[in-house]
């Protein structure tokens, strides 16, 4: 196995924070009452305005898998367009009509001879604009450290079995710069329309953590 570190620093803001109702009657963690009070000294200072904010977290909530999968099938049916998804991720988008917020997107081709898995080490970084709100594993300790460490056997729990001959390269997302893997086609999807290869690809997918599904197994 050669497990790739980390590519890029982690000096940056992070802004991986659920919607929170300021009236709710619970106890706040501290990233949530941490956030509150940001926001709200960003409102005082004239920096955002509480509609902006609305607006984000509402376009956030409005990602899907399917936004990806549409990209990553139209790649596999279209060596071109392809070849555009890999070279600029976020013109690639663009061009299905898929609005991006994130900063940089980058495409990760899985291929015979290497598996791509997708971490953020230090909390959730996540193309929110393709996927929408990060799974619950995703921002867990655990799978932000062993993600890193143990790849391998992090998959084999998610039901993914790696053989030793292919290498994994683990990638740690960023403010800046977020990851979509593009996972190989399955075999038997000849003559497949781009939806129902889209149908295949899960948003676990998109991060590594999961294999297209079979034709038959839909």
């Amino acid at each position: 196995m050669n497990t790739q570190p980390p590519e890029h620093d982690h000096d940056h803001d992070h802004d991986d924070h659920r919607p929170t109702r300021e009236d709710d009657d619970i106890e706040l963690t501290e990233r949530e009452a941490t956030f509150l009070a940001l926001k709200s000294l960003l409102i005082e200072q004239g920096v955002v305005t509480a509609d902006e904010i609305r607006k984000r977290m509402e376009f956030n909530e409005r990602g899907s898998p399917h936004q990806a999968a549409r990209m990553i099938a139209k790649a596999w049916l279209d060596p071109d367009y392809k070849v555009r998804m890999i070279d600029d991720t976020k013109a690639a988008a663009a061009e299905l009509g898929i609005e991006t917020t994130e900063a940089k997107l980058v495409t990760l081709e899985n291929t015979p001879e290497r598996h791509n898995i997708v971490v953020c080490t230090l909390c959730s970084c996540y193309p929110r604009s393709l996927l929408g709100e990060p799974p619950s594993f995703y921002v867990s300790k655990a799978y932000r450290s062993r993600a890193v460490r143990e790849p391998r056997q992090v998959l084999k729990e998610f039901g993914v079995d790696i053989p030793e001959r292919v290498d994994i390269a683990v990638h740690d997302s960023n403010a800046d710069l977020r990851y979509v893997v593009m996972p190989m086609r399955p075999a038997g999807t000849d003559g497949m329309s781009e939806a129902e290869l889209a149908d295949l690809i899960s948003r676990d997918c998109v991060v590594g953590c999961a294999l297209p599904s079979e034709p038959d197994n839909r």
